[in-house]
C-alpha cells in the first residue's frame, strides 16, 4: 500500500494527496513554501492517536505530524514535508459554554466563538489582529495576544485545561497541578510520569538561569516558556503548550477561562505628525489606563484609502453612509500635497456607561494638549469600527492585493519595554533607512511597546532575498540589547527558530532541546520548530513568486 492507502485504512476521517490541495496547504501567510507529503481531516481524538502510533511505528519512513487550522501563520508554524493534519473539518465544535469558561475543540474558527460567547456576555480577550479567521487552537499554539493584551494577557493567561495527544498515542489532560498532585504524577511509571519527572528537574535544575532568561517584556512567544511551568506550588504544563506551535503533542480540546467585558467604549484617535513625542505620548495615555492602545502608521492609512472598497465590504453598510465615515481622512489625504500623519494611535477606554468612558476620553484628551496633537473621540460605534478594521484587516488585505510585490513578515513582531522607546525607535529607524528602497508598513500595539513591520518586497530578486537574513539580525540585536524579544505574539516557526541562540544564548536554547526530547523523543510532532532549525533550511524555503 502506499501512504495514503496506509493512512486511509487506520483512519475515519478523510486522506487527500491532490497536486492543487498539496500546494494549497503548503502555504500560510509567511515567506515560505513547504510542500507536504499528504494531508490527513482526522475525524476525531482516536484518529489522532492512530497517527500518532503510525509516525511512531514507521521511523524509517521519518514521518511527522504538522497540524493546521485557519492558515493565518506568518512563521511558516504550521508547514511541513510530511503529514498535514487539518483541524478544522472535524475538531471545530463548541462543546460546552458558560458560567465564565468555554470547552472548545481547537478547529473552531474564533469569529464564530466569538458570537456564541457574546450571547452569554463573555469574550476571549486575547484575540489576534486576525480574529476573523484565525482558530483557537492556533491562539493556543501561537500564545496569541492583540490589542487587549495590554489589560488582559495573552492566551496563556485563560488555558484552564487541555486534553493532549502525547508522543506514547494516548490523550492526556494537561491542567494546573498541587505540588501533592505533581508527587503521584512522578510516581506514574508510564511515559506521563517520566514527562513530569523530567520536566519537573529541568526547571528546578536551572530555576535561576530560566529566571535570568525570561524577557523583560510584558510578551513573549520565543522559546518554550519554562520559567512559568513551576512556582514552587503550582505545576502547570499548559504554559508549556500555550506557544509551543505543536511541537509536543496535539491538543485536541481545550478549556478556557472567559471573562465578562465591559459594556460600553469610547475611542480617542490621535494623529501624529513627528513621531519624536511618541513614547512622551504613550505614558501620557498609559497613566490613564485605556483597555487598548493600538497604532498603525501612513502607509497603513494610505493602503486603506486607495482600497476603501474593501474595507466597504468588511465593515458592511452602503457606500453613501460608509463613505461619509472616510471623509476626514480623504481630506487629510488631498491636503497639502497628500500629507498624512506618520501615526495613527487609538486608544481605547471602557467602563460600566456611556459618560463613564466618554469622561476617561476627555481626560486623556486633555492631558495631550500640551503635544498640540490634532484628536479626536470617535463619536459612534461605527466610527470606532471603521479606525479599529483599518487597524485589525491591514497585512490581510495587503497580502492579498498588492501587486508586483509580497508583504514580507521577517521584522513583524518585535516588543521592547515602553519606557525604553525614546532611546529605541530613534536606533529603529536607523536601520530601516539603510535600505531606502524598502517599502514597509508598521502597524501593532504601541501599548505594549509592540510593532509590526511588514516590508513589501520583489521575492523574485535575489538582493531582496539575501537581505532577510542580515536586516533580521541587526534588528534583533538592536531589540536584545534593549532587554526586548524578538516575537511577542507570533512566534518562532520557520523564519525566527534559528535566532533562538541570539535571543537566549547557547544555554537557554539546549534546554528547549531538552525540552522537546523530554515530549518528543522521535521528533514527530511539527519538527524544525523551536530546536533545530536552521536559517539555510529557510533560505531553500523561500517562496519566489509575488501577488498578481
Amino acid at each position: 500500500m502506499n501512504l495514503k492507502e496506509e493512512l486511509q485504512s487506520i483512519l475515519r476521517g478523510e486522506v487527500n494527496d491532490s497536486p492543487d490541495l498539496l500546494k494549497a496547504y503548503g502555504r500560510d501567510a509567511s515567506l515560505f513554501e513547504v510542500l507536504p507529503r499528504i494531508v490527513v481531516f482526522p475525524k476525531d481524538a482516536k484518529d489522532i492517536q492512530a497517527l500518532v502510533n503510525f509516525a511512531q511505528e514507521h521511523p524509517e519512513e521519518r514521518i511527522s505530524l504538522t497540524c493546521r487550522s485557519g492558515g493565518t501563520d506568518m512563521t511558516g508554524g504550521p508547514l511541513g514535508e510530511s503529514i498535514i493534519v487539518d483541524m478544522t473539518r472535524h475538531f471545530n465544535k463548541i462543546l460546552e459554554i458558560g458560567n465564565g469558561m468555554a470547552r472548545v475543540q481547537p478547529g473552531v474558527y474564533y469569529r464564530d466563538f466569538e458570537k456564541v460567547a457574546k450571547e452569554q456576555g463573555l469574550l476571549l480577550p486575547s484575540y489576534p489582529a486576525s480574529k476573523d479567521i484565525c482558530t483557537v487552537g492556533g491562539m493556543v499554539a501561537n500564545n496569541s495576544g492583540g490589542e487587549k493584551t495590554l489589560s488582559w494577557g495573552k492566551t496563556e493567561d485563560y488555558i484552564l485545561d487541555l486534553k493532549v495527544v502525547l508522543a506514547d498515542g494516548r490523550e492526556h489532560d494537561i491542567r494546573p497541578i498541587s505540588s501533592l498532585e505533581l508527587e503521584g504524577k512522578m510516581n506514574d511509571p508510564e511515559f506521563e510520569g517520566d514527562i513530569y519527572r523530567n520536566t519537573f528537574s529541568l526547571v528546578r535544575d536551572n530555576a535561576e538561569e530560566l529566571k535570568e532568561a525570561k524577557p523583560k517584556v510584558s510578551k513573549n512567544s520565543a522559546g518554550y516558556y519554562l520559567w512559568n511551568v513551576w512556582d514552587g506550588s503550582c505545576f502547570d504544563l499548559t504554559k508549556l503548550f500555550a506557544g509551543s506551535q505543536g511541537t509536543l503533542g496535539i491538543v485536541t480540546e481545550i478549556t478556557f477561562r472567559l471573562i465578562s467585558p465591559k459594556k460600553h467604549s469610547a475611542l480617542l484617535v490621535l494623529f501624529l505628525y513627528d513621531l519624536a513625542p511618541l513614547a512622551d505620548i504613550v505614558d501620557v495615555l498609559l497613566k490613564r489606563k485605556p483597555e487598548t492602545l493600538e497604532s498603525y502608521d501612513d502607509q497603513t492609512l494610505k493602503f486603506a484609502l486607495t482600497h476603501i472598497p474593501d474595507f466597504f465590504k468588511i465593515l458592511g453598510g452602503s457606500f453613501f453612509s460608509l463613505g461619509v465615515q472616510f471623509l476626514p481622512e480623504l481630506f487629510m489625504f488631498l491636503q497639502g500635497g497628500f500629507r498624512l500623519p506618520k501615526v495613527v494611535a487609538l486608544a481605547e477606554f471602557t467602563g460600566d456607561s456611556e459618560e463613564e468612558v466618554s469622561e476617561k476620553a476627555r481626560h486623556a484628551q486633555h492631558d495631550l494638549r500640551r503635544f498640540s496633537l490634532r484628536t479626536r473621540v470617535a463619536q459612534n460605534d461605527a466610527e470606532e469600527l471603521k479606525f479599529l478594521t483599518v487597524r485589525r484587516q491591514s497585512f490581510n488585505l495587503l497580502r492579498h492585493h498588492v501587486k508586483g510585490v509580497r508583504t514580507a513578515p521577517f521584522i513583524d513582531d518585535i516588543i521592547v519595554s515602553p519606557k525604553v522607546l525614546p532611546q529605541f525607535l530613534p536606533r529603529l529607524q536607523e536601520i530601516l533607512k539603510k535600505h531606502p528602497s524598502l517599502v514597509y508598513t508598521i502597524a501593532g500595539h504601541v501599548g505594549d511597546g509592540n510593532f509590526h513591520i511588514i516590508p513589501l518586497m520583489d521575492m523574485q530578486k535575489q538582493e531582496n532575498r539575501d537581505m532577510i537574513p542580515g536586516m533580521m539580525k541587526e534588528v534583533h540585536d538592536l531589540v536584545f540589547s534593549f532587554g526586548g524579544s524578538m516575537t511577542a505574539e507570533h512566534n518562532d516557526g520557520i523564519i525566527r527558530t534559528p535566532f533562538l541562540k541570539d535571543m537566549y544564548g547557547e544555554k537557554i536554547v539546549d534546554l528547549f532541546r531538552k525540552t522537546k526530547k523530554i515530549f518528543d523523543p522521535m521528533n514527530i510532532f511539527n519538527p524544525g520548530k523551536k530546536v533545530e532549525g536552521s536559517w539555510e533550511y529557510a533560505a531553500t524555503h523561500l517562496i519566489r513568486e509575488n501577488n498578481t
